[in-house]
């Protein structure tokens, strides 16, 4: 009955679906992704494949064979129903650069990830191949042409909304028609940002699809036919409103401050050196790195009593720990390190986490956070603690702490609060200490208050889980109502006088807030920005020890309204998902979490990590299997230990 009721529901939303024909011989039908079907006699040739079901209705327009399919990049959504196909009749092309991507999608999902992983953000993939093999027959290189019954396609490397997307450029007659994938939406608007973003902030996405776009330019295309979205008319005109539009909020995006010169600043004016190797006062209680270990994360906190509080700790060897615990207790009165803060869920704030805890330190975080770093592999967030080889996967939090909450400790009042900007998975301690309002904000602004050309904003990585709104302007807000005279940010990052920053800071949240909403053709940009409104807890299902785990599946609404949703997860061979699909409501402005039992036969499921995507309908719109998770029921074999 659950079986039924699932392909009814699939089947509903396919009962209006048609074929249009937007050009002369050009037929398009839409399910997951825009599906274009150039005909000849009753042969076709396929630009894209969505769930497959154009292959149900081809004899609607005398289609009886499907030769070819060209896909213009690895999207699943584009390419879900890839097993559909009769291979014996039909024959796939797809971008050179991103053919491994279709013959072997489980190599770029990681069981255990790390910061070097390829296409990755920090270890995130910001890859979406197909959950099964695909078996590709031709690789397209850019400059390729490819001929099919007497039309020419034009193979035109395009990457920037995908590492490797490649457009078809087509001349019918007088007209240059331009199959374009996912690089622009009507109304000259990014298809998406998650796809376009490759890197932690340096914009090497953008970049790429700003080259893109100069390139479609030059070709002069009179239509471009985008994978979602309506057709494009006047498509060199929009092409050229788009790239104005990306150039201009290029700048907004990439770090509100000199990056390159983080690592390479001289001493603070407002801080003092000591006799401890590295060490440098800022007040008399409260200590951070000195400029030769710019970019490392100490700062410490020492009371009369010799009782000291560390605020983040990572990046640099045990020995050097050693070296400058010796010293401060012999020149700054150190006699013990209480505990740790950790300030958001990145393992570099902890990497050193043993030695620390060799000395008796304990490590205290929010609870927003300490999930992040007990079981990071439940999650697919970038810099995670295992993905720094730092010789730990997960660190234990000994104290767990609640936003609001005040702890006392040496006749000090630390107060704990949420601070998302850069994570959601953020906090702030903040405290009265020796006459100034000091706040560690660990990396949520960093920079030169003194210099006015900054405004101090850190990456911008959707993967970080850091919409904007809830983010970094949720800090903003923050730090105008707190108005502290010390901003400790981590990586040793000093900013006195920040009054003007911050207020900098604040003008330019609000600003990328509406740079996003003017590139991404949704009223509710959040579906566009963010890779995880569908998203499941544990990320990674171990099935190696248990044959049945409990996994939650969380729904995001965006909307003003009750949101309804379908999500069908694929299986692969020998799991199975009770119930096999979940269909319910989200109220407004929320969240809601929905459990169920995944249950294995290991003597069915294939060895290593396996893909479980989610099939995405909402509100009546099927957005295909847009997001997933793994699972693992078997080791792999040798040669795949990596993942």
């Amino acid at each position: 009955m659950i079986r039924f009721l699932a392909a009814f529901f699939i089947l509903r939303s396919l009962a209006l679906a048609e074929f249009r024909q937007p050009v002369p011989d050009v037929f398009l039908w839409q399910d997951t992704c825009n599906v274009y079907v150039l005909k000849h006699d009753d042969r076709a040739l396929l630009i894209n494949l969505g769930d497959g079901s154009v292959l149900e209705h081809l004899a609607e327009i005398g289609v009886k064979q499907v030769e070819w399919v060209l896909f213009t990049d690895h999207h699943r959504e584009q390419c879900q129903g890839a097993q559909k196909l009769d291979r014996q009749a039909t024959q796939i092309a797809v971008p050179k650069e991103e053919q491994a991507f279709f013959e072997t999608p489980n190599e770029f999902r990681h069981w255990n990830p790390r910061l070097s992983d390829k296409f990755t953000v920090h270890g995130s993939s910001y890859l979406r191949p197909p959950a099964q093999p695909v078996k590709i027959d031709k690789g397209l290189a850019d400059g390729d042409s490819f001929t099919w019954n007497g039309l020419t396609l034009t193979c035109v490397s395009t990457p920037g909304h995908s590492p490797g997307g490649m457009s078809f450029m087509l001349k019918q007659g007088e007209r240059t028609l331009a199959f374009t994938g996912g690089v622009m939406h009507d109304g000259a608007k990014m298809t998406n940002w998650f796809d376009t973003e490759w890197d932690y902030g340096f914009a090497k996405g953008l970049d790429a699809l700003i080259a893109t776009v100069d390139k479609l330019i030059v070709l002069k295309p009179d239509i471009a036919f985008s994978t979602q979205g309506p057709v494009i008319a006047n498509a060199t005109a929009q092409f050229k409103t788009y790239k104005d539009r990306l150039t201009q909020f290029r700048p907004d995006y990439v770090r509100g401050y000199p990056v390159d010169n983080l690592s390479k600043r001289g001493p603070h004016p407002a801080t003092q050196p000591t006799k401890a190797h590295y060490i440098v006062k800022v007040t008399p209680h409260l200590y951070m790195f000195g400029p030769e270990m710019a970019g490392k994360n100490f700062a410490i906190i020492i009371a009369d009593s010799g009782h000291a509080l560390l605020l983040d700790c990572g990046l640099f060897p045990k020995l050097v720990l050693e070296r400058i615990i010796s010293d401060m207790k012999e020149f700054l009165g150190l006699k013990q390190i209480d505990a740790c803060w950790i300030s958001h869920s990145h393992g570099d704030h902890f990497t050193l986490f043993p030695a620390l805890k060799d000395h008796g330190v304990k490590f205290w975080t929010m609870d927003t956070i300490a999930d992040k770093c007990e079981n990071p592999r439940y999650y697919d967030y970038p810099a995670m603690i295992g993905a720094y080889n730092a010789g730990f996967e997960k660190a234990k939090i000994d104290r767990i702490l609640k936003a609001g909450e005040v702890v006392e400790w040496e006749g000090y009042k630390l107060h704990i609060d949420w601070m998302p900007g850069q994570t959601e998975f953020g906090n702030a301690l903040w405290l009265e200490l020796d006459g100034k309002k000091i706040v560690f904000t660990g990396d949520n602004l960093f920079g030169d208050p003194a210099d006015p050309a900054q405004n101090g904003h850190e990456c911008v990585n959707a993967r970080n889980s850091a919409i904007i709104d809830e983010g970094y302007l949720v800090a903003a807000k923050y730090l105008q109502k707190l108005q502290p005279d010390i901003i400790m940010g981590a990586h040793g990052v000093l900013m006195t006088e920040p009054k003007a920053f911050i207020e900098r800071y604040h003008d330019w949240a609000q600003r990328i807030i509406r740079e996003y909403k003017q590139l991404l053709p949704d009223a509710n940009y959040e579906y566009l920005y963010d890779p995880y409104w569908v998203s499941a807890y544990p990320y990674r299902v171990d099935f190696q020890q248990q044959a049945t785990q409990e996994v939650s599946i969380t729904v995001r609404n965006f909307r003003d309204t009750v949101q309804q949703h379908h999500v069908l997860l694929q299986l692969p061979p020998g799991l199975t998902a009770d119930p096999a699909f979940l269909e319910g409501t989200v109220p407004a402005k929320s969240r809601q979490s929905f459990k169920l039992k995944l249950t294995a036969d290991p003597a069915q499921v294939p060895a290593g990590v396996q893909m479980v995507p989610m099939d995405i309908t909402l509100d009546g719109r099927r957005y295909g299997q847009l997001f997933d998770f793994i699972i693992q029921a078997k080791q792999p074999a040798k040669k795949d230990t990596a993942q």
